[in-house]
């Protein structure tokens, strides 16, 4: 399994589980305590990155299920100045543009974003692959069926790990085609899955391993936890971290975490035990 990535001619080493910092910049993300101003996401990916972060995932768009639809120019001036401010502020900051549009991916990545994290999979714009290959850095590709809107109708699977391997696997080989060299998969915790569905695809998130290529999972404070639990997604960190530690026993080369002190600290003590294992 390739465990490194090239970002900007810079090798990122995955054979240590890296920590992705979740930074959004819309009114109306399912956890508030990730909504922030310009100058309150560069101060808070500043202490992401003290905390542990190696990337930092800036989202204009939010993708909880019946999220509200917006213009890509709303999505762009929400991004950019945002990403601007960041590497203005610090340049080696690793930037993730959280969208599904190829025209903010493009945008972004001009303005100083390193990689795309594509909540779709190239499945809501056609031209993301493309742009992706044009553009030569890492992609994200996440599993997922329909758009924010409709994806909660759309969790009809004969097996949910091995029909979402097949779905990320054929979008795998379109990308190979491509010539794109750094990809990433994420099974796409509570996008087209019900909560039963997410704990089943846990269970067997081994699995994953036989595309060959990092994972990343993000189950940060999602509703599979705090629905579980019967508490609001600000009380949903010891779930997450209960996920995390499975995620991690199980191959995940990135968590995506809005908590990154905490995740970093269940990385170490992970580690620790790993190298008697």
């Amino acid at each position: 399994m390739n465990k490194t990535l090239n970002i900007k001619g810079k090798i990122i080493d995955l054979s240590t589980t890296q920590l992705m910092g979740i930074l959004n910049v819309t009114p109306d993300s399912f956890y508030s305590k990730s909504r922030f101003s310009v100058t309150e996401v560069v101060e808070k990916s500043q202490q992401m990155i003290a905390d542990g972060a190696t990337f930092i995932d800036i989202g204009g768009y939010s993708t909880r299920p019946n999220a509200t639809d917006i213009s890509i120019e709303e999505e762009l001036d929400r991004v950019l100045p945002v990403i601007e401010e960041i590497i203005k502020s610090n340049p080696s900051t690793i930037i993730s543009i959280d969208t599904f549009r190829s025209e903010v991916a493009k945008q972004a990545i001009r303005s100083g974003a390193s990689l795309v994290n594509d909540i779709s999979g190239g499945n809501l714009d056609l031209k993301m692959f493309a742009t992706i290959a044009e553009l030569g850095v890492p992609y994200i590709l996440m599993h997922s069926r329909g758009n924010p809107q409709t994806m909660s109708q759309l969790n009809d699977y004969q097996d949910i790990t091995l029909d979402t391997i097949k779905e990320i696997q054929a979008k795998m080989y379109q990308l190979q085609q491509l010539n794109v060299k750094d990809i990433i998969i994420d099974p796409g915790f509570g996008f087209a899955k019900n909560a039963k569905q997410g704990f089943e695809m846990m269970a067997n998130l081994e699995k994953f391993a036989i595309l060959g290529v990092p994972l990343l999972i993000g189950i940060s404070r999602k509703s599979m936890i705090w629905k579980t639990l019967g508490v609001k997604p600000e009380e949903a960190l010891n779930g997450t971290t209960v996920l995390n530690t499975i995620a991690l026993q199980k191959g995940a080369s990135i968590l995506r975490v809005h908590d990154v002190k905490e995740a970093a600290e269940t990385v170490k003590i992970w580690s620790e035990v790993k190298h008697f294992m």
